[in-house]
């Protein structure tokens, strides 16, 4: 089996497993289905995804000390789930699908890599970049359409990620006075996971 046999045969594993849980997520939330699951709202969720994301890291620093990914796979799995949950609660309520929720990251990906899928070099980005830090009036219209500088690609040149988002940001600057009171809420729902866990120990 050649390489690009084998990578396709593991995408067509992952895609059905994809579709198993995601199968499974909406047994569990069918009205047959589980009493827990189907009580869930997206704001009941929110313990369970922070701890999720939380022992992600812990299943990362598991494979650093030991090697063993098992953990890291478990949690990632969980953390997978949370998605789904949510992806599911959305259709139900006819807000959003699961299909929006991944086309909307992987045009996030590409809009943010124009050096990968575009035609706009690191170069070019760390020069529009400067530029922008003496002009308030470039805007990121200016920068999708391209003014001519730096076509060569110089990988030497690190992207400056923070600078591609901060362009996507302009407009949503609002949105910044949710994200902090997320970060405190985050803290206050680490701190009951970890006193749970301790009274688990």
């Amino acid at each position: 089996m050649t390489q690009n046999n084998a990578g396709n045969k593991s995408g067509d594993e992952a895609v059905q497993a994809f579709i198993e849980l995601r199968e499974t997520v909406a047994r569990l939330r069918a009205e047959d289905g589980c009493p827990w699951d189907r009580a869930q709202t997206h704001e009941t969720l929110k313990p369970e995804c922070v701890e999720e994301a939380a022992e992600v890291i812990c299943g990362i620093n598991i494979l650093r000390e030991t090697g063993s990914p098992d953990s890291l796979i478990e949690e990632l799995g969980d953390l997978l789930l949370q998605v789904l949950m949510h992806a599911q609660i959305g259709e139900e309520e006819g807000l959003f699908s699961l299909s929006q929720v991944i086309s909307c990251v992987n045009e996030k990906m590409v809009r943010r890599h124009p050096h990968v899928f575009g035609d706009k070099s690191l170069e070019y980005i760390r020069k529009l970049k400067e530029k922008n830090r003496t002009s308030s009036e470039q805007t990121e219209q200016e920068y999708a359409a391209g003014t001519g500088l730096g076509q060569e690609a110089d990988t030497s040149v690190p992207a400056d990620w923070k600078y591609i988002k901060s362009l996507e940001k302009q407009g949503r600057e609002w949105e910044e006075e949710y994200l902090f009171r997320a970060f405190d809420e985050s803290a206050k729902l680490i701190e009951v996971a970890r006193e749970r866990k301790r009274k688990k120990a």
